[in-house]
């Protein structure tokens, strides 16, 4: 899918409410056609899971799909973008 038109970014994901995982995993499936992957630490001690999603496409879709998942009750989301 890489083109000058997309940008590469991870999107950092702090889930705090177990309940809400499912509403996140059907919302990345939706956009899994700009998903490269995604990896998943679960911190039981704290009780919340830690996810990076790497993600290759255009701007405007992983600024809509990080407010979309920091929209969630219980999760947060942040966005590092690559410079190349």
């Amino acid at each position: 899918m890489e083109t000058q038109d997309t940008k590469l970014a991870v999107i950092a994901v702090v889930v705090e409410r177990e309940e809400s995982v499912r509403i996140l995993n059907d919302l990345l499936h939706s956009y899994s056609s700009y998903i490269i992957g995604r990896m998943g630490i679960p911190y039981r001690q704290r009780g919340i899971s830690l996810i990076s999603i790497a993600v290759d496409a255009p701007g405007d879709i992983i600024s809509g799909l990080s407010g979309k998942i920091g929209r969630i009750n219980g999760i947060s989301a942040k966005v590092a973008y690559s410079k190349r």
